[in-house]
């Protein structure tokens, strides 16, 4: 076979191998992603409180990722980077506050067909320079058409001061080119000190208003009034599947028959 040939026929094989590599992340994604889904419809609806304010989700583009591999000097095969990146597929939830953190992380892990790869708890141990998240790095089978494919994803947990601060850093750290001025790192330290008194704070607050209201029944919202049966309905199937009242026995009480 002439090797422009060959080459081409290697191009196309990698092309294909690689889009069902990403296909995979895509759908390992999903799965976190209807995780979370059904954890948040359920608490919106048979709980007092959601813990979960947003998800979001984003996964790597093909040139990131060899990027990335490139950088940390990973191996440019497939397999290779499946074994040594972690953040192809990234899911982030924001609570509202730090202990809804550890809630969401236990009923995340807590799932049969989840498994707990991997955990840095930055609330616990910030990084220097003030940031805080819980970072879960976790596998989720996907049912392919010819196997069953064990994906990563990296999820990230944090409360929303923490995640207003981490987007601003994030802005900041590639405004000067990952080389942030001393004077800017304290002010953004201090920032982080600032957002981690405001979630101590408010938390205080939250759990105050909680304790004089009370248990509450949950917040039956619009995509949930198709799934809540009228009253009428409910009197109705209450009395369909009543008892039958028995009919008096008119033999009760007479004598045998000595015939």
């Amino acid at each position: 076979m002439p090797e422009h040939r060959r080459d081409m026929t290697s191009i196309l094989q990698l092309r294909d191998d690689f889009t069902r590599f990403m296909l995979a992340y895509r759908f390992g994604l999903d799965e976190v992603m209807t995780k979370l889904t059904i954890l948040r419809d359920e608490f919106n609806y048979a709980h007092s409180y959601n813990p979960i304010e947003h998800v979001g989700s984003r996964l790597k583009s093909p040139d990131s990722i060899l990027q990335k591999a490139h950088r940390k000097g990973i191996p440019f095969t497939l397999e290779d980077i499946k074994s040594q990146m972690f953040d192809i597929a990234g899911v982030r939830v924001t609570c509202a506050f730090q202990s809804d953190i550890y809630r969401i992380r236990d009923l995340l892990v807590g799932q049969q067909d989840l498994t707990l790869l991997a955990e840095r708890d930055y609330i616990a141990e910030p990084k220097p320079n003030g940031y805080k998240s819980l970072h879960l790095i976790v596998q989720v089978p996907v049912f392919m058409s010819d196997r069953v494919e064990p994906v990563t994803v990296e999820i990230q947990i944090r409360t929303i001061a923490m995640d207003f601060w981490a987007s601003l850093e994030h802005k900041i750290y590639y405004k000067y080119d990952k080389e942030i001025p001393a004077e800017l790192l304290a002010e953004l330290k201090d920032a982080a000190d600032v957002a981690n008194a405001l979630d101590i704070k408010m938390e205080h607050l939250h759990n105050t208003v909680l304790t004089i209201k009370g248990a509450t029944t949950g917040d039956s919202s619009a995509d949930m009034q198709g799934l809540i049966p009228s009253q009428q309905l409910l009197e109705a199937f209450l009395r369909e599947s009543a008892p039958a009242p028995q009919a008096p026995d008119d033999t009760a009480g007479d004598e045998p028959d000595k015939r």
